[in-house]
């Protein structure tokens, strides 16, 4: 090999190397701090990032710190359970106040603690703002393209189609649904309770909660197909769970990989929900169309919102009604059994305030059992939230 090959080889060597050199330093630096550069000429601060990593040996460590710190259980069960899942978040608040950047890993973040601004950002529609892209694809096989995970103009659409379905008027015809699924629970309690010779029951309340709600929405959503709509959420509840052993909170690449395995048994769930759900819809269609048809569950009143809707093709309603049937699903399912969880271990926790919740629901309903009329009458729950 004579010096020319020689020098031409490293010149090839030499320009790969700063090739590489050069997109690592701006993947990696140069765009996260052009755009704090920007934030901060904009008064917005925030805590000092590390080159590779960002602030994210500095969340952990104040993580380890607030747990180390914590003297007792008492502390842990409080209203505001942020300061200790976010603990870093709380000490950054109350050095740059409600707006600050930080970083984890290449990604940059704006913190917004302001609820008028972040409604004033979830309106938005002509620019790029809502729901983070590192996030909500890995969250596809959940939710698909639907309401919760779209943004800009194909969220204004979608919102524009189901926000009717969830007006007061039609939220109150389902209180009776709440009430028909709630009595076999009560039952069940009571009869645990009874078997222990009526003084005191191992109850496992979290998953009967989440037994409920999947209960009621399966009714609400799918009426007289109220057995397929169980076994949809059944297989989307093992969906939710294989999705969750991904770490993408902090959005750092080579977090939240897994196995092919793993991959394989998310694709195949997907698959199956969505076959389900769209044969449950194909059994609906004919009805939809019936002027008829007077008492319409919520899979119907979403089919028609679909069908009606002139900017939707025949694949892109199908894609839509899939998708936000899963929706319902994630943001009503798990979201309300956690939050009637934590009522109840409130309400265990100041007997005061049980004690005033159950003097006004005997005063109210009268030994009968609740309805819509009823339920709007009930104060002392709204003052505890």
């Amino acid at each position: 090999m004579d010096k020319s090959h020689i020098l031409s080889i490293s010149v090839a060597v030499v320009g790969a190397v700063w090739f590489l050199v050069h997109h690592l330093y701006n993947s990696m630096w140069f765009r996260s701090e052009r755009l704090r550069r920007k934030l901060w000429m904009q008064g917005i601060k925030g805590p000092s990032p590390s080159l590779i990593y960002g602030n994210l040996p500095e969340m952990q460590k104040i993580q380890l710190n607030a747990l180390t710190s914590t003297p007792n259980n008492a502390d842990i069960v409080a209203h505001d359970y942020t300061s200790s899942l976010f603990p870093y978040f709380v000490q950054w608040r109350k050095e740059y106040g409600p707006i600050y950047t930080y970083s984890t890993g290449t990604r940059q973040h704006l913190y917004v603690n302001q609820a008028e601004l972040v409604k004033e950002m979830n309106q938005c529609i002509s620019l790029d703002l809502g729901k983070p892209s590192y996030i909500t694809k890995r969250l596809a096989p959940m939710l698909g393209n639907g309401i919760l995970r779209s943004n800009g103009p194909l969220w204004a659409q979608q919102r524009k189609i189901i926000a009717p379905e969830f007006f007061m008027d039609k939220v109150k015809v389902m209180v009776g649904l709440m009430v028909e699924s709630m009595q076999p629970l009560v039952r069940k309690w009571e009869d645990s309770i009874e078997a222990q010779s009526g003084v005191m029951a191992d109850i496992r309340v979290d998953e009967d909660l989440r037994g409920f709600t999947a209960d009621v929405i399966a009714r609400a959503c799918f009426g007289s197909s109220y057995s397929k709509g169980r076994e949809i959420f059944s297989k989307l509840r093992k969906l939710q769970t294989a999705i969750s052993k991904q770490s993408f909170l902090f959005g750092v690449p080579g977090y939240g990989l897994l196995p092919m395995k793993k991959q394989n048994e998310i694709l195949s769930l997907e698959r199956e929900i969505e076959s389900l759900i769209w044969e449950t819809v194909k059994e609906r269609e004919s009805k939809c169309k019936e002027a008829c048809s007077s008492e319409k569950d919520l899979l119907h009143l979403i089919l028609e919102g679909a069908l009606n809707d002139q900017s939707l093709g025949e694949d892109s309603s199908k894609r839509f009604i899939v998708d936000n049937c899963k929706n319902i699903y994630f943001a009503g399912h798990e979201s309300t059994a956690v939050a009637a969880s934590w009522c109840l271990m409130l309400l265990a926790l100041q007997p005061e305030w049980q004690s005033r919740v159950r003097a006004e629901v005997a005063q109210v309903c009268g030994g009968s059992l609740p309805d819509a009329d009823s339920v709007s009458r009930l104060k002392t729950g709204v003052g505890c939230r």
